[in-house]
């Protein structure tokens, strides 16, 4: 499954970067995090717990950051499993300037297994979409920019 996505902060891409590099500021702004800890260079085992439909559960998980090209672009490569299933993959995250700030896109290729695959590819993909919005939005708070999808 394919996931593309767009965020407008109003911050400048130095900023953006590094709050999205930042495990304590992630913690804070990825949706139901409980834990996310450092086990290696750019290297983080996470475990959350969502609570959206179709993804409902605890996830355990690690996730890597790859080809860091401050403030331009790296690539997130996830693993992570629960009691609905699976769901690993990766996502290349570019960053561009803006009038306003800088636009952050995302081309995800997720697979997933378990009883996550059997709610549909729908489902699994409006749940994403309405995740990656709650933490955009929080990562603006977090940094002091303001959010637009």
């Amino acid at each position: 499954m394919t996931l593309a996505t767009s965020f407008d902060i109003a911050q400048p891409p130095d900023r953006v970067f590094a709050a999205l590099t930042d495990p304590a500021v992630l913690q804070r702004c990825i949706p139901g995090c409980e834990e996310l800890k450092a086990t290696g260079a750019d290297v983080y085992d996470a475990r959350l717990r969502i609570g959206v439909a179709g993804l409902k559960g605890t996830y355990s998980g690690r996730a890597e950051l790859r080809d860091k090209h401050p403030p331009q672009s790296f690539t997130l490569v996830f693993d992570g499993k629960g009691g609905p299933g699976f769901v690993r993959g990766t996502a290349a995250v570019r960053l561009a300037p803006t009038e306003s700030g800088t636009r952050v896109t995302s081309d995800a290729q997720v697979q997933v297994g378990g009883l996550i695959a059997a709610v549909g590819s729908r489902l699994v993909d409006a749940a994403a979409r309405k995740l990656a919005a709650e933490f955009f939005q929080q990562l603006a708070t977090e940094i002091g920019g303001s959010h637009a999808a």
